[in-house]
């Protein structure tokens, strides 16, 4: 028996004789398990390991080849330091769930409002996208090409929105949106200019729904790094991520860290814990990731939102109107409808200059943002996002 079998052997906490299998489900070990994720040294190791868990009898819960990540269940009160301390290991983490930026909740499912729009009425601009400048550059840009991934609840099916691909990182769930939070983002993003319904900041970037999250609008960091590494290896330019976490993921960090050096533009929410906060979460506080603070209408900073160094800029995030499954509109309220204004603004400046790098785009549109009276950096970073101004500037 190699030593790597027999370390995964005792972490995983069965004698010789016992084969299980680990479905992802809780049977077959007793007592409380928890999930963790084990990621290897490189292909090699990634293989060999896979390798040993399967003369092990075990099926891991979640395999990412890209990120060499291996997730399974471990005892609860089961040591992995000699798991951790073997040389073809780089780390062992928890394999911790996300948690979605809007509100209000009903349990663990996202509340949307009464309709704001529909197919069978004239188009309308919500005023998040107008107040943020994107009408004033439609004549010239509208996120052309640009390819933008909502990492999310995945995206529905609706008449007004194009989506070009979906990747599901969730197995044995539908593709579409379960939950309604995707859609929405998507729609604030990208919705099409047409005769109905709303339209989004960038209404001809190309849309890709990467589904992590699940129907309640969970998901494990597991799940984020294998949406991360398909984005990374399927040439994605901007990634909205409205979620976050209060804990890091060295293995998410690590993805983060090698899409912005492939040049990918990361936008995520900056969290809805409120003003008595003094971080924003993971991984907006990250300084690859431009972080988004929500505004409201009246130009203030919303109530909801994270306030801590870090913040990038703010947008509307109160009461916005977008796409939600069934070919309807809604309104939602998060940090995670603020996202994807930055989102969208970020595939009209890379439809207007393709070159831009992730520095770059960072550095105009904070350079151009409004200041928002009586507001520190840390509840607005540099202010309002202003489409127009940030365009001119590229």
């Amino acid at each position: 028996m190699s030593d790597l079998r027999q370390v995964l052997k005792e972490a995983l906490g069965f004698g010789t004789a016992n084969k299980i299998k680990d479905t992802g489900k809780k049977k077959g070990r007793k007592g409380k398990q928890v999930r963790k994720m084990i990621v290897m040294r490189n292909t090699h190791c990634y293989n060999h390991c896979l390798q040993e868990l399967r003369a092990l009898g075990v099926r891991p819960a979640k395999k990412v080849a890209g990120a060499h990540a291996v997730v399974c269940r471990f005892p609860a009160k089961s040591s992995i330091k000699a798991l951790q301390a073997h040389a073809m290991v780089k780390r062992v983490e928890p394999d911790v769930k996300m948690k979605l930026h809007v509100l209000p909740r009903t349990g663990r499912k996202v509340r949307i409002s009464a309709p704001c729009a529909s197919i069978d009425s004239k188009q309308i601009i919500p005023w998040g996208v107008s107040r943020v400048g994107a009408s004033k550059v439609w004549s010239k840009y509208r996120g052309g090409a640009v390819r933008v991934a909502v990492l999310d609840t995945g995206v529905s099916d609706h008449p007004d929105l194009r989506i070009v691909q979906r990747y599901n990182t969730i197995e044995g769930t539908p593709s579409h949106d379960e939950n309604g939070h995707g859609t929405h983002v998507s729609g604030t993003v990208c919705a099409l200019d047409n005769a109905f319904g709303v339209i989004g900041v960038a209404p001809r970037a190309s849309l890709y729904a990467v589904k992590a999250f699940d129907a309640s609008g969970s998901a494990y960091t597991s799940d984020i790094v294998q949406g991360l590494d398909w984005c990374i290896r399927n040439n994605i330019r901007v990634i909205n991520m409205s979620f976050g976490m209060s804990e890091e993921s060295a293995t998410v960090k690590e993805l983060l860290q090698r899409a912005y050096k492939k040049g990918i533009v990361l936008v995520a929410s900056a969290g809805n814990s409120g003003p008595n906060t003094t971080q924003i979460d993971f991984p907006a506080r990250l300084p690859q990731v431009i972080a988004v603070a929500a505004s409201t209408e009246a130009n203030g900073i919303a109530n909801f939102s994270n306030r801590g160094p870090g913040i990038a800029v703010a947008a509307p995030g109160e009461n916005i109107c977008s796409t939600i499954p069934g070919k309807k509109y809604g309104r939602m309220s998060g940090t995670s409808m603020a996202a994807p204004h930055v989102t969208g603004a970020v595939a009209l400046l890379l439809s207007k200059n393709r070159r831009l790098s992730p520095s770059r785009v960072r550095q105009v549109i904070r350079s151009t943002a409004k200041p928002l009276p009586g507001y520190t950096a840390n509840d607005q970073g540099a202010g309002l996002l202003q489409v127009n101004k940030a365009i001119a500037k590229v």
